[in-house]
């Protein structure tokens, strides 16, 4: 069964509003991935998932940027959001690099600042996601989109990535949730660690070894430094339909 057929239930988030999750949403993104340090990468992680190893001592990190133009029934206004995902996989299932095929390249949520206090919601109290309300600027430059992300404590980072969504096709993926509660405020208590199935129908570009970032001086700034973040893997580009499912615990 996908991801958009599983029965929807209805939450009412503390600011009032009503979503039915799968929560279905319309949606613009672009993802760039970069290198980093394994080890480092590892510490960040809740106990239960581990990195997916890319080269020997190697992982990934995704900075995700993401225009939402619809959310669920039109449940809440429009907004932005940015990701830090890292590439990981169930400690007790396969080895790391078959358990990246098979989820998908999924990823830990380690950060995703939201540009509304009903976003933020919507992700804390359904999914466990770490949001908080930030400064998101997400602005066109031809074939290139540029994100900027801050908030009162400074300036967090840049993200430009080519913006080339042409070829058709459905991916089906996952986060994760849970665990250390990284960057989400005592409001959310530390918790089991949840996937959440995701489903992403529309056009995608992609570009090997695309995109750029520049790091600020916010403190999430200073903890990816510690990452050891190399030169960009990849960029992917997104436009259509991003469904997310309640989540459960990893199988």
């Amino acid at each position: 069964m996908g991801v958009s057929d599983r029965t929807p239930k209805t939450h009412t988030l503390s600011t009032g509003h009503e979503v039915a999750v799968p929560l279905e949403t319309e949606a613009e993104a672009t993802a760039v991935a970069v290198a980093a340090d394994a080890g480092a990468a590892g510490e960040w992680l809740p106990e239960g998932l581990t990195p997916v190893r890319l080269s020997p001592g190697r992982t990934a990190v995704t900075f995700l940027s993401v225009d939402y133009r619809r959310i669920g029934d039109d449940a809440m206004a429009p907004y932005e959001e940015f990701g830090v995902l890292l590439a990981a996989t169930p400690a007790d299932g396969p080895v790391p690099e078959l358990g990246a095929v098979r989820d998908g390249l999924g990823g830990y949520v380690a950060a995703l600042p939201v540009t509304t206090e009903p976003a933020r919601a919507l992700g804390v109290e359904i999914w466990g996601y770490p949001k908080s309300v930030a400064d998101i600027g997400i602005t066109d430059r031809g074939d290139r989109r540029r994100t900027a992300v801050g908030d009162e404590r400074g300036h967090v980072l840049t993200l430009d990535a080519p913006w080339n969504p042409r070829f058709r096709t459905t991916v089906e993926t996952a986060s994760y949730t849970g665990g250390d509660g990284t960057e989400s405020g005592p409001e959310r208590p530390e918790t089991a660690v949840r996937r959440q199935p995701l489903e992403l129908s529309g056009r995608f570009g992609a570009r090997p070894f695309g995109g750029r970032y520049s790091l600020g001086t916010h403190p999430l700034a200073e903890r990816l430094r510690g990452l050891g973040l190399g030169r960009s893997l990849g960029a992917v580009a997104f436009d259509g339909r991003f469904v997310i499912a309640e989540g459960r615990p990893p199988v």
